[in-house]
Protein backbone atom coordinates (compact mmCIF):
# COMPACT_ATOMS: atom_id res chain seq x y z
CA UNK A 1 0.00 0.00 0.00
CA UNK A 2 2.99 2.64 0.62
CA UNK A 3 4.66 4.62 -2.14
CA UNK A 4 8.07 3.99 -2.57
CA UNK A 5 9.70 7.49 -2.31
CA UNK A 6 9.14 10.85 0.25
CA UNK A 7 9.18 12.87 -3.01
CA UNK A 8 7.35 16.26 -2.18
CA UNK A 9 8.24 16.19 1.54
CA UNK A 10 10.38 19.17 3.26
CA UNK A 11 13.92 19.38 2.89
CA UNK A 12 14.08 22.17 5.92
CA UNK A 13 11.94 24.10 8.12
CA UNK A 14 13.98 27.57 8.18
CA UNK A 15 14.50 29.60 10.20
CA UNK A 16 11.12 30.27 11.43
CA UNK A 17 8.68 27.24 12.28
CA UNK A 18 6.38 26.38 9.49
CA UNK A 19 8.53 27.79 6.63
CA UNK A 20 8.24 25.72 3.92
CA UNK A 21 11.09 24.58 1.34
CA UNK A 22 7.82 24.26 -1.19
CA UNK A 23 4.61 24.28 -0.57
CA UNK A 24 2.20 21.29 -1.02
CA UNK A 25 -1.53 21.03 -1.49
CA UNK A 26 -4.25 21.93 1.63
CA UNK A 27 -4.95 17.85 2.19
CA UNK A 28 -8.50 17.84 1.44
CA UNK A 29 -11.30 14.96 1.15
CA UNK A 30 -10.58 15.34 -3.08
CA UNK A 31 -6.75 15.37 -1.74
CA UNK A 32 -7.21 12.10 0.20
CA UNK A 33 -9.17 10.38 -2.68
CA UNK A 34 -6.43 11.31 -5.12
CA UNK A 35 -3.86 9.82 -2.63
CA UNK A 36 -5.86 6.68 -1.71
CA UNK A 37 -6.46 5.80 -6.01
CA UNK A 38 -2.23 6.18 -6.42
CA UNK A 39 -1.57 4.21 -3.21
CA UNK A 40 0.05 6.99 -1.66
CA UNK A 41 0.50 6.37 2.31
CA UNK A 42 -1.37 9.20 4.47
CA UNK A 43 0.29 10.44 7.04
CA UNK A 44 -0.58 11.24 10.45
CA UNK A 45 0.05 12.25 13.39
CA UNK A 46 -1.87 13.35 16.97
CA UNK A 47 -0.81 16.78 17.92
CA UNK A 48 -2.81 19.16 21.20
CA UNK A 49 -0.91 22.65 20.81
CA UNK A 50 -0.05 25.09 17.99
CA UNK A 51 3.51 24.67 18.30
CA UNK A 52 3.52 21.44 17.55
CA UNK A 53 0.63 21.51 15.06
CA UNK A 54 2.99 24.03 13.20
CA UNK A 55 6.28 21.82 13.29
CA UNK A 56 3.98 18.35 12.36
CA UNK A 57 2.65 20.08 9.66
CA UNK A 58 6.07 21.97 8.41
CA UNK A 59 7.41 17.99 8.90
CA UNK A 60 4.71 17.15 5.88
CA UNK A 61 2.28 15.34 8.04
CA UNK A 62 -1.05 15.09 6.01
CA UNK A 63 -3.56 14.90 8.63
CA UNK A 64 -3.33 15.77 12.42
CA UNK A 65 -5.48 14.23 14.91
CA UNK A 66 -6.48 16.53 17.92
CA UNK A 67 -6.88 12.58 19.94
CA UNK A 68 -8.24 12.33 23.13
CA UNK A 69 -5.58 10.69 23.51
CA UNK A 70 -4.67 14.34 25.37
CA UNK A 71 -6.12 12.72 28.31
CA UNK A 72 -3.38 10.58 28.68
CA UNK A 73 -0.54 12.38 27.47
CA UNK A 74 -1.48 15.98 28.34
CA UNK A 75 -3.79 15.77 31.68
CA UNK A 76 -1.97 12.54 32.72
CA UNK A 77 -5.35 10.40 32.86
CA UNK A 78 -5.24 6.48 32.90
CA UNK A 79 -7.32 6.04 30.23
CA UNK A 80 -9.11 8.79 27.87
CA UNK A 81 -12.30 8.29 28.95
CA UNK A 82 -12.23 10.98 31.55
CA UNK A 83 -11.49 13.59 28.52
CA UNK A 84 -14.72 16.01 28.29
CA UNK A 85 -15.72 18.30 24.99
CA UNK A 86 -14.66 21.11 26.34
CA UNK A 87 -11.42 19.60 26.52
CA UNK A 88 -11.48 18.71 22.98
CA UNK A 89 -12.44 22.12 21.70
CA UNK A 90 -9.63 24.16 23.84
CA UNK A 91 -7.14 21.81 22.13
CA UNK A 92 -8.67 22.09 18.20
CA UNK A 93 -8.65 25.51 18.40
CA UNK A 94 -4.89 25.58 19.92
CA UNK A 95 -3.96 23.34 16.93
CA UNK A 96 -6.27 25.43 14.66
CA UNK A 97 -4.34 28.20 15.01
CA UNK A 98 -1.13 27.08 14.78
CA UNK A 99 -1.61 26.32 11.60
CA UNK A 100 -3.42 29.48 10.96
CA UNK A 101 -0.35 31.18 11.84
CA UNK A 102 1.99 29.41 9.62
CA UNK A 103 -0.24 28.64 6.55
CA UNK A 104 -0.53 24.90 7.50
CA UNK A 105 -1.39 22.66 4.91
CA UNK A 106 -2.55 19.55 6.99
CA UNK A 107 -5.92 18.23 7.93
CA UNK A 108 -7.42 18.70 11.06
CA UNK A 109 -9.00 15.60 12.77
CA UNK A 110 -10.95 15.93 16.23
CA UNK A 111 -12.36 12.98 18.14
CA UNK A 112 -15.49 12.77 19.38
CA UNK A 113 -15.13 12.13 23.21
CA UNK A 114 -16.33 9.87 25.55
CA UNK A 115 -20.34 10.03 26.00
CA UNK A 116 -20.60 12.88 23.53
CA UNK A 117 -21.61 10.58 20.81
CA UNK A 118 -23.69 7.44 22.41
CA UNK A 119 -26.97 8.78 23.23
CA UNK A 120 -28.23 9.43 19.61
CA UNK A 121 -27.07 10.82 16.69
CA UNK A 122 -28.58 14.04 17.23
CA UNK A 123 -25.97 14.52 20.13
CA UNK A 124 -23.20 14.05 17.86
CA UNK A 125 -24.39 16.18 15.11
CA UNK A 126 -24.23 19.02 18.10
CA UNK A 127 -21.02 17.92 19.85
CA UNK A 128 -19.42 17.74 15.84
CA UNK A 129 -20.50 20.98 15.06
CA UNK A 130 -19.00 22.12 17.98
CA UNK A 131 -15.33 20.72 17.03
CA UNK A 132 -15.87 21.75 13.47
CA UNK A 133 -16.78 25.33 14.55
CA UNK A 134 -12.79 25.45 16.41
CA UNK A 135 -11.59 24.62 13.68
CA UNK A 136 -11.73 21.12 13.02
CA UNK A 137 -12.01 19.34 9.26
CA UNK A 138 -13.54 16.09 9.89
CA UNK A 139 -14.25 14.33 13.36
CA UNK A 140 -13.33 10.71 14.57
CA UNK A 141 -15.68 8.49 16.50
CA UNK A 142 -15.05 5.11 17.80
CA UNK A 143 -17.25 1.67 17.67
CA UNK A 144 -18.70 -0.10 14.76
CA UNK A 145 -22.69 -1.36 14.34
CA UNK A 146 -24.32 1.21 16.29
CA UNK A 147 -22.65 4.36 14.91
CA UNK A 148 -23.65 3.47 11.30
CA UNK A 149 -26.39 5.42 11.70
CA UNK A 150 -24.23 8.35 13.54
CA UNK A 151 -21.69 8.05 10.70
CA UNK A 152 -24.50 8.93 8.38
CA UNK A 153 -26.08 11.45 9.95
CA UNK A 154 -23.01 13.47 9.85
CA UNK A 155 -22.10 12.80 6.76
CA UNK A 156 -25.38 13.59 5.20
CA UNK A 157 -24.97 17.43 6.87
CA UNK A 158 -21.46 17.86 5.71
CA UNK A 159 -19.61 16.73 8.56
CA UNK A 160 -16.38 14.14 7.12
CA UNK A 161 -16.11 11.21 9.17
CA UNK A 162 -13.14 9.26 10.27
CA UNK A 163 -14.24 5.88 12.22
CA UNK A 164 -12.13 3.47 14.30
CA UNK A 165 -12.35 -0.10 14.58
CA UNK A 166 -10.53 -2.75 16.69
CA UNK A 167 -8.66 -1.89 19.74
CA UNK A 168 -11.19 1.47 20.61
CA UNK A 169 -9.73 2.83 24.00
CA UNK A 170 -12.82 4.68 25.13
CA UNK A 171 -14.18 1.01 25.62
CA UNK A 172 -11.25 -0.35 27.25
CA UNK A 173 -12.84 -1.34 30.45
CA UNK A 174 -15.63 -3.59 28.50
CA UNK A 175 -12.79 -4.76 26.42
CA UNK A 176 -10.75 -5.49 29.63
CA UNK A 177 -7.66 -4.02 28.47
CA UNK A 178 -5.28 -2.98 25.79
CA UNK A 179 -5.85 -6.57 23.89
CA UNK A 180 -4.95 -7.16 20.17
CA UNK A 181 -8.48 -7.42 18.39
CA UNK A 182 -8.82 -9.75 15.41
CA UNK A 183 -8.20 -12.99 16.77
CA UNK A 184 -10.57 -15.33 16.06
CA UNK A 185 -12.70 -16.11 12.54
CA UNK A 186 -15.41 -14.61 14.40
CA UNK A 187 -14.42 -11.65 15.54
CA UNK A 188 -12.15 -10.80 12.13
CA UNK A 189 -15.30 -10.93 10.21
CA UNK A 190 -17.48 -8.90 12.64
CA UNK A 191 -14.84 -5.99 11.88
CA UNK A 192 -14.88 -6.55 8.22
CA UNK A 193 -18.65 -6.28 8.33
CA UNK A 194 -18.43 -3.14 10.45
CA UNK A 195 -15.96 -1.59 8.01
CA UNK A 196 -17.75 -2.24 5.03
CA UNK A 197 -21.12 -0.92 6.68
CA UNK A 198 -18.96 2.47 7.78
CA UNK A 199 -17.79 3.08 4.40
CA UNK A 200 -21.38 2.82 2.90
CA UNK A 201 -22.45 5.33 5.68
CA UNK A 202 -19.69 7.80 4.41
CA UNK A 203 -17.08 7.65 6.15
CA UNK A 204 -14.16 8.54 4.75
CA UNK A 205 -11.17 6.96 6.93
CA UNK A 206 -11.25 3.78 9.01
CA UNK A 207 -8.51 3.97 11.97
CA UNK A 208 -7.70 0.19 12.62
CA UNK A 209 -6.24 -0.04 15.99
CA UNK A 210 -4.04 -2.92 17.17
CA UNK A 211 -5.99 -5.40 14.60
CA UNK A 212 -3.53 -8.33 13.74
CA UNK A 213 -1.89 -7.79 10.85
CA UNK A 214 -3.42 -9.81 8.12
CA UNK A 215 -7.37 -8.77 9.21
CA UNK A 216 -6.10 -5.10 8.65
CA UNK A 217 -5.30 -5.96 5.46
CA UNK A 218 -8.29 -7.68 4.62
CA UNK A 219 -10.62 -5.21 5.40
CA UNK A 220 -8.39 -2.51 3.74
CA UNK A 221 -8.33 -4.84 0.73
CA UNK A 222 -12.18 -4.63 1.31
CA UNK A 223 -13.11 -1.22 1.33
CA UNK A 224 -13.22 0.66 -2.66
CA UNK A 225 -12.81 4.30 -1.47
CA UNK A 226 -12.44 4.58 2.31
CA UNK A 227 -8.57 4.36 2.79
CA UNK A 228 -7.17 2.47 6.20
CA UNK A 229 -5.10 4.58 9.01
CA UNK A 230 -3.15 1.77 11.13
CA UNK A 231 -1.91 2.02 14.35
CA UNK A 232 -0.15 -1.37 15.58
CA UNK A 233 -2.13 -2.82 12.83
CA UNK A 234 1.03 -3.56 10.44
CA UNK A 235 1.52 -2.09 7.34
CA UNK A 236 -1.29 -3.12 5.34
CA UNK A 237 -3.07 -0.57 5.61
CA UNK A 238 -3.37 2.96 3.53
CA UNK A 239 -1.51 4.93 6.08
CA UNK A 240 -0.36 5.32 9.77
CA UNK A 241 -1.08 7.52 12.96
CA UNK A 242 1.30 7.65 15.73
CA UNK A 243 0.61 9.55 19.49
CA UNK A 244 3.06 12.48 19.11
CA UNK A 245 4.70 11.43 22.07
CA UNK A 246 5.64 7.91 21.33
CA UNK A 247 6.96 9.30 18.19
CA UNK A 248 9.52 11.33 20.42
CA UNK A 249 9.85 8.64 23.30
CA UNK A 250 8.37 10.99 26.02
CA UNK A 251 5.13 8.94 26.81
CA UNK A 252 4.09 8.17 30.61
CA UNK A 253 3.57 4.71 30.57
CA UNK A 254 4.86 1.57 29.20
CA UNK A 255 5.15 2.42 25.39
CA UNK A 256 3.88 -0.42 22.94
CA UNK A 257 6.50 -2.42 20.99
CA UNK A 258 4.67 -1.35 17.22
CA UNK A 259 6.40 2.16 18.53
CA UNK A 260 9.60 3.61 16.90
CA UNK A 261 11.78 6.50 18.72
CA UNK A 262 12.30 8.57 15.96
CA UNK A 263 14.07 11.67 18.12
CA UNK A 264 16.38 8.79 19.30
CA UNK A 265 17.69 8.46 15.91
CA UNK A 266 18.98 12.07 15.82
CA UNK A 267 18.44 15.39 14.60
CA UNK A 268 16.21 16.93 16.64
CA UNK A 269 12.45 17.07 17.12
CA UNK A 270 11.41 18.80 13.82
CA UNK A 271 13.51 16.08 11.95
CA UNK A 272 11.99 13.32 13.75
CA UNK A 273 8.88 14.30 12.76
CA UNK A 274 10.32 14.36 8.97
CA UNK A 275 11.76 10.83 9.53
CA UNK A 276 8.32 9.34 10.35
CA UNK A 277 6.64 11.11 7.75
CA UNK A 278 9.34 9.76 5.31
CA UNK A 279 9.11 6.38 6.66
CA UNK A 280 5.43 5.80 6.22
CA UNK A 281 5.66 7.11 2.73
CA UNK A 282 8.36 4.35 1.82
CA UNK A 283 6.85 1.80 3.69
CA UNK A 284 9.76 1.23 6.45
CA UNK A 285 7.46 2.09 9.09
CA UNK A 286 6.02 0.08 10.81
CA UNK A 287 8.07 -2.85 10.93
CA UNK A 288 5.91 -5.82 11.09
CA UNK A 289 8.59 -8.25 12.62
CA UNK A 290 8.47 -6.43 15.96
CA UNK A 291 4.24 -7.01 16.11
CA UNK A 292 3.90 -10.85 18.15
CA UNK A 293 0.08 -10.87 15.99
Amino acid sequence: MPSNDCAGLHTGLGPHIGQRAEQRKPFTLPRLREMHTRREAIAMLTAYDATFAAVADAAGVDAILVGDSLGMVCQGHPSTVPVRMDAMCYHVECVARGLARTSGTAMVIADLPYGSYHESPSQALRNAVALMQAGAHMVKLEGGGWTTDTVRCLTERGIPVCAHLGLTPQSVHALGGYRVQGNTADDASRLRTHAVALQEAGAAMLVLEMVRAQVAADITAALAHCPTIGIGSGRGTAGQVLVLHDVLGVGLGRTPRFVRNFLAEGGGIEAALRSYVCAVKDGSFPDDSLHAW
